[in-house]
């Protein structure tokens, strides 16, 4: 892809949204305009899970704020990430819809631990290098992430579901505070903390929180004499006092903390207090980076070899020990045979799409070899994929279970016409390479004429070759049960 000259990342946090633009100048990003919309998405989400109709207004009404600052910036240059309350919600998808028509461009959801592995790269690159390990923290409206990591590598990567919107919503309504409420929270938010503790206590030299939620409460440690530097134990203790006493969150009057953060400062407090607690944290700093920046620079490496999509693709052929040459030559046809079909224009990304799904369309044989297929489109849509949103691992998983076996199974699952192409361009190349082996191929011509997909083959070969051909004519009625008409003609 070619660099693009300024970069934007939106974070559709559960608690704001934001929008940040970067300048890009050689190896570096100049952070430009920066919105951010307290939106508090999290607290729309009903007893079962779907956003309510005024959330999705608010949320509507700062996407639509956000496109007049991106108009005119192409879809390369954009990315857009969904957090916990999107990744929850069961009518994440209606809304998402509506919300990329009125931003302009497409929405990822991304997984917990995508989260943070974005939220660690920007809180590393706002920070000067170091080879010491560091405990990150992030606590979002409707998740809070633990990161230990060392450099710009993190080693350690969770993602809780426990937020500052949910908690204040549960533990605190109505902007209450009570003992009992503050008690209970934090016994909630120490016991989602207690599948962390073996691997996370002592494994860390220094603590970072980053985000909205440990910023204000730094802040306010530190503009009201609670502490001299970051927050601390005895500062939180004190603001723990302070905040009981108070009783309700209208009657605080802190310095450094604003209206908009009233609601969800309770909820963040009892998780804040309690990772101290049960992570043994004594001092932390706060960073003003975390998951836009993080974002941008993961987008800025797409531009420079440096896609951390590539080295998860990488990591997963050694994992389930992928043979190389085979998934080398699957990938080589189906790229010419794609090609071919798509014609001219800018596929780009859809032929780097099935060049991963190339390379791993046969790790589901180390589960086992009947129905690997099947096994495959498993793993890719429910492991942790770093670098890719959850649309993305669906795609994967959909051109994996498209590549073998009876085409009834997708009945109902192919989104669009590009889906269709890039499975038969899989499913054709996996076909010829049956034999795993460098079998010599015959000249092949492929098209599309938007109603009907011809492959012309030589016929000598085909006449050699009488158990393909037979594969083939197999093909075709397969594909007819979709609807689609693929004719192989012999030249």
């Amino acid at each position: 892809m070619e660099q693009q000259p300024f970069l934007a990342a939106v974070d559709l946090g559960s608690n704001s949204f934001r929008l940040q633009v970067a300048k890009v100048e050689g190896e570096q990003l100049y952070m430009l305009d920066g919105l951010r919309e307290p939106v508090r998405l999290a607290a729309g989400l009903t007893p079962e899970n779907h956003l309510d109709e005024s959330s999705q207004k608010r949320a509507l009404a700062a996407l639509s704020r956000f496109a007049e600052r991106l108009r005119g910036m192409p879809p390369e240059a954009v990315r857009a990430v969904g957090t916990n309350s999107l990744r929850v919600a069961k009518n994440s998808a209606s809304f998402i819809a509506e919300a990329e028509r009125v931003l302009g461009f497409p929405i990822e959801v991304i997984a917990g631990r995508e989260e943070a592995r974005l939220i660690y790269l920007g809180v590393a690159h706002g920070m000067p290098k170091s080879e010491e390990q560091v405990l990150v923290v992030d606590i979002g409206g409707g998740s809070t992430e633990f990161i230990i990591g060392r450099g710009y590598a993190p080693i350690r990567l969770e993602s809780l579901y426990m937020g500052c919107v949910s908690f204040s919503e549960r533990f605190f309504p109505d902007g209450r505070i009570t003992k009992q409420g503050m008690a209970s929270a934090e016994l909630a938010a120490r016991s989602e903390l207690q599948g962390i503790i073996a691997d996370y206590k002592g494994q860390w030299r220094r603590a970072i929180g980053s985000s909205g939620t440990a910023k204000v409460i730094s802040d306010i440690l530190e503009l009201n004499g609670y502490s001299e530097n970051g927050i601390t134990r005895e500062g939180l203790e004190m603001l723990r006092a302070h905040l009981v006493k108070a009783g309700d969150v209208q009657k605080l009057s802190f310095l450094g903390l604003k209206a908009d953060r009233l609601p969800t400062l309770a909820g963040g407090f009892a998780i804040m207090y309690a990772a101290f607690e049960e992570l043994e944290i004594r001092q932390m700093q706060t960073v003003s980076t975390a998951l836009r920046e993080g974002v941008l620079y993961d987008l800025w490496g797409r531009f420079h070899n440096n896609d951390m999509r590539d080295v998860t693709v990488q990591n997963f052929m050694r994992r389930y020990h992928v043979d190389v040459k085979q998934a080398a030559r699957i990938e080589h046809l189906s790229h010419v045979l794609a090609t071919q079909f798509s014609g001219s224009g800018n596929h780009e990304a859809a032929l780097q799409t099935l060049g991963w799904a190339a390379k791993l369309h046969g790790i589901g044989i180390r589960v086992a070899h009947s129905g690997y297929h099947k096994h495959t489109a498993y793993i890719l849509a429910n492991a942790d994929m770093p670098g890719f949103s959850k649309k993305e691992q669906a795609r994967l998983s959909l051109l994996a279970l498209a590549h073998r076996g009876n085409l009834k199974k997708l009945q109902g699952l192919f989104l669009n016409s590009e889906d269709c192409l890039l499975a038969m361009s899989l499913r054709l190349a996996v076909l010829f390479y049956r034999n795993r082996s460098d079998v010599v191929l015959p000249e092949m011509t492929a098209s599309f004429t938007g109603t009907k997909y011809y492959l012309a083959i030589e016929s000598d070969w085909l006449s050699q070759n009488p158990l393909t051909e037979t594969a083939l004519q197999e093909e075709v009625k397969q594909w007819k049960v979709l609807g689609v008409t693929i004719q192989i003609i012999r030249k």
